[in-house]
């Protein structure tokens, strides 16, 4: 496993965003791991992401592409801190655009913010976790409606391995049915390989008793 992933699910332990426990998820599913974006809170926190993520993009799609599309509301910031680290680390300045929940029909009209999108841009698309891959659903129209535009995928911070509408998880079927590359930072494989019976901080994060209730969440909703 590269060293920025192990670096990154370290990072999320301590920012707490990544916690194991008794949790229930969005789609009713009993789950002994969360994980809550929402936990990014400081500026320093928010720089880091957006490396990680820079490094994942350019891992996938490179940095040969226009704008790098973050959904509302948490993509905003997600788009916005990546681009900002793509600049430094790689030097590539890609525009970054957020759509609006509500049209403006005032000053900067329409419903995007950030960078406006134009026939025959290449975009890639940021999301914090994707379980069920609705939200796409709910994107692609949005990029599609400024013009022909050239998507050519999505990246998340956490591939949670489990299954989405049918028997493969949320991210292949995301990638079989609209055709283009989809990528994680981490997925919960690697999340679970570093840290089972390995103390970080000189605490064992997943032990025995958590490594069989993961088991038999993943046995029971895991991707095949």
């Amino acid at each position: 496993m590269e060293q920025y992933k192990q670096e990154f699910i370290e990072f999320m332990i301590d920012c707490q965003v990544l916690k194991f426990g008794d949790f229930v998820t969005k789609s009713g599913r009993k789950t002994p791991f969360f994980v809550n974006t929402g936990f990014y809170r400081t500026g320093a926190q928010l720089r880091k992401l957006g490396e990680y993520y820079a490094q994942a993009i350019k891992n996938t799609f490179g940095t040969e592409f226009d704008v790098l599309f973050g959904p509302a509301y948490k993509g905003i910031p997600l788009s916005v801190a990546a681009t900002i680290a793509l600049s430094e680390k790689y030097d590539a300045d890609i525009k970054y655009c957020s759509n609006r929940k509500e049209v403006k029909d005032h000053g900067d009209k329409g419903i995007l913010l950030g960078s406006p999108i134009s026939d025959g841009d290449k975009v890639v698309i940021i999301e914090d976790v994707t379980t069920a891959g609705t939200s796409i659903g709910e994107t692609l129209p949005i990029l599609q409606a400024q013009g022909n535009v050239d998507v050519l995928g999505l990246v998340v911070s956490v591939d949670r391995m489990e299954r989405g509408q049918g028997e493969k998880s949320a991210l292949c079927e995301i990638s079989e049915k609209y055709g283009f590359k989809t990528c994680a930072i981490v997925t919960m494989k690697e999340v679970i390989e570093h840290l089972y019976n390995r103390p970080y901080k000189g605490k064992v994060i997943i032990d025995d008793t958590l490594m069989a209730a993961i088991n038999a969440y993943y046995e029971q909703y895991g991707a095949k």
